[in-house]
């Protein structure tokens, strides 16, 4: 059972994770690799809406993905997307990146290589992952702008969607010990963290979520 209290605590942290940017056409879409085909889902609408002209999934696999995902990140989100219409001229393959970083670096060759040039970068990923990605992405890309998305849906409705609540919270929390260490790893600017907000991330953490918190000299 998880308590209240951790769902309060999730939910505080859920809420500062989003940037809460209004979506706005960018030269390119990112989508992140995940074990949540909800990040293609966006993509796509987003596609449709006339956001972007072309997308980017990037992902390979990992321990989280790879029995959901058998044949990488990126190659499952771009079956969905072309299900939900997006031509498949308007998608690009990043098929390598295990982490962040590698997603933000392999993703920038990939579009030297298609003779694409980014100005702006509509990032989706999922909803907890905005703030986190987003910093990374002003220290690794910093020549860009760039808006987040991510699905509309509240922690609750998300967790049920997911169909494992205990390992989104533990992700949460993993995504708030990124936010709070990456800039001293140099992987990612400063955010300001709500006191708040790191009261809740450390009673989590002591209430056992912390499946997803990783030695400080990992990257991600």
């Amino acid at each position: 059972m998880i308590s209240a209290q951790a769902w309060a605590d999730a939910r505080l942290l859920w809420d500062y994770h989003l940037m809460h940017h209004a979506p706005r056409p960018c030269s390119v879409a990112v989508g992140l690799g995940s074990h949540d085909l909800g990040v293609a889902d966006v993509a796509a609408e987003l596609y449709h809406q006339g956001m972007a002209p072309v997308i980017v999934f990037t992902g390979a696999t990992s321990p989280t993905t790879r029995a959901r995902m058998p044949r990488g990140e990126a190659v499952h989100y771009r079956e969905r997307a072309l299900q939900l219409g997006v031509p498949d001229s308007a998608v690009l393959l990043e098929p390598r990146a295990t982490n962040t970083g590698e997603n933000i670096e392999f993703t920038k060759a990939v579009l030297v290589e298609a003779g694409i040039k980014a100005s702006s970068v509509l990032l989706v990923s999922k909803p907890y992952e905005e703030r986190r990605s987003y910093a990374m992405m002003r220290k690794l890309w910093p020549e860009v702008e760039v808006v987040c998305a991510s699905s509309p849906l509240g922690l609750e409705e998300y967790a049920d969607s997911i169909g494992n609540a205990r390992m989104v919270i533990d992700m949460i929390v993993g995504a708030l010990q990124r936010v709070l260490v990456f800039p001293g790893l140099g992987l990612a600017i400063e955010q300001v963290v709500p006191e708040a907000a790191v009261a809740a991330y450390e009673r989590l953490c002591g209430a056992g979520f912390t499946s997803r918190i990783i030695p400080e000299a990992t990257s991600a």
